[in-house]
């Protein structure tokens, strides 16, 4: 293989992505889009590609406990050198398809193509050696909480804080789901197209799909991502996980409300919501801080053919009482700025950047925006609040904060069309990922009075 072609292989890409995700804590998700397009790749090889640095990422603790003891000086290694040792690793523990020599051979290539000479037999060395001693494995370790880090490779803070809330048989279930990939779920408009009717055309179509345990209108595809199917550009099918399509429902919306989406980007709750309106005269005003993303909202928008039912404003949320009389909304949606902590099987780079003053500093945050759009909803209307993170703290005790100083409103139960998903004693849905292997999600529903 020569450099140049070399430089557009997966194993040479993954280097560099990994690089970048830890020296500048950028997404890998939106690294591997980019990565996709500029190198052509093959469905193959964007396969092994998206192998690879999920893979490296979310066994980034365990890779390194294994990789400890066969670097002397583990300060002087190179970002990137850290990183092609960790996927060539990867390949040869977790990988049955590559043969361990290979995967060797081919990081040896990639050393001498990034460095020199020197740092090849570098990688050469560390690599034979563990193919001859093999790697050690996180059984041999005592404490309970650090077993469970470098096992999932999640951050101990993480882990002290589910066992915290949780205990630790539940926070085991919750990191190990947490370690699968995501699957595609499929939000389908079944006011353009009956459910059976779009199920058949996707079977006609090669997909295999089933419909969702908790969403109504969602579907579960087992093989490949329809985004190049008529169902997908005519807005009869987007991309949404299951959890986050029980937000509209829990609307409860009527033809003719009037609806704020305090926090929109990028608009899969915004344009869910708005299907409900079709044929009414409500509207859903979508407010982001970001103006560019709510061009994504308005993209999004236009796609699924509600761009009349959706109105976009760039607004700080904490600030609607400026643009916004009192009651002036029949339904409000708080889907707050959280942790994302609940994302990670799409994103596992967050539990690297993430930290437990995180989580105090967007508990003000949630806190201040549920006090801001309090007055703007019309007595008798309902408040969801949402989040796409598991920790008691940005959920259930923001609610009980907010409810402790706003006596007007109560709780709800959170109404779903299907009876699959529990709720909590207090009438909340804190959707774990593992109950139902989608993301971690939760739902309050409160009533003005």
């Amino acid at each position: 293989m020569t450099t140049n072609n070399l430089k557009h292989s997966s194993r040479y890409i993954a280097v560099t992505i990994l690089g970048k995700i830890e020296k500048n804590q950028s997404f890998s998700n939106l690294l591997l889009t980019e990565a996709v397009k500029k190198n052509q790749l093959s469905d193959k090889d964007r396969g092994l590609l998206t192998e690879l640095v999920y893979g490296v990422i979310q066994n980034k603790l365990l890779l390194d406990y294994q990789l400890e003891p066969f670097i002397k000086h583990p300060e002087k290694v190179e970002n990137w050198v850290r990183q092609l040792l960790r996927l060539s690793l990867y390949q040869m523990t977790q990988l049955d398809k590559v043969p361990a020599h290979a995967s060797v051979n081919e990081a040896v290539r990639i050393a001498k193509a990034m460095g020199h000479k020197g740092t090849a037999g570098f990688v050469n060395g560390v690599l034979r050696s563990i193919d001859r001693q093999g790697v050690r494995f996180p059984e041999e370790i005592t404490d309970s909480v650090e077993y469970l880090s470098i096992r999932y490779s999640f951050p101990i803070w993480m882990i002290e804080l589910l066992i915290e809330e949780v205990g630790i048989v539940e926070t085991e279930k919750i990191i190990q789901s947490l370690s699968k990939r995501a699957k595609v779920s499929l939000r389908v408009n079944t006011q353009m197209k009956p459910m059976k009717e779009v199920i058949s055309q996707l079977n006609d179509e090669g997909y295999e799909v089933r419909p969702s345990q908790i969403a109504r209108d969602g579907l579960i595809c087992e093989n490949g991502l329809p985004v190049s199917t008529e169902l997908f550009k005519k807005g009869i099918i987007t991309i949404q996980d299951e959890s986050s399509m029980l937000v509209a429902e829990a609307m409860q919306i009527d033809e003719g409300d009037e609806i704020l989406d305090a926090c929109a980007a990028p608009g899969g709750k915004t344009t869910h919501m708005a299907s409900y309106l079709t044929g009414s005269e409500g509207t859903v005003t979508a407010l982001d801080l970001n103006k560019n993303k709510l061009k994504k909202v308005e993209e999004n928008a236009e796609r699924l053919g509600m761009s009349s039912l959706i109105q976009t404003r760039p607004m700080d949320a904490r600030k609607v009482s400026d643009a916004f009389g009192s009651q002036t909304f029949d339904k409000i949606l708080v889907d707050a700025p959280c942790s994302g902590l609940g994302l990670m099987k799409r994103k596992p780079d967050i539990r690297y950047q993430k930290t437990l003053e995180d989580i105090y500093a967007l508990q003000k945050v949630q806190g201040d925006i549920l006090d801001s759009v309090a007055p703007l909803l019309k007595k008798g209307g309902r408040l969801i609040y949402s989040t796409c993170t598991i920790t008691l703290k940005e959920n259930n005790d923001v609610i009980n904060a907010f409810l402790r100083e706003h006596a007007d409103f109560k709780i709800e139960p959170v109404f779903t069309h299907k009876k699959a998903v529990h709720h909590s004693k207090e009438g909340f849905i804190n959707l774990y990922p593992h109950y139902f292997d989608t993301d971690g999600f939760f739902i309050a529903s409160l009533v003005k009075y």
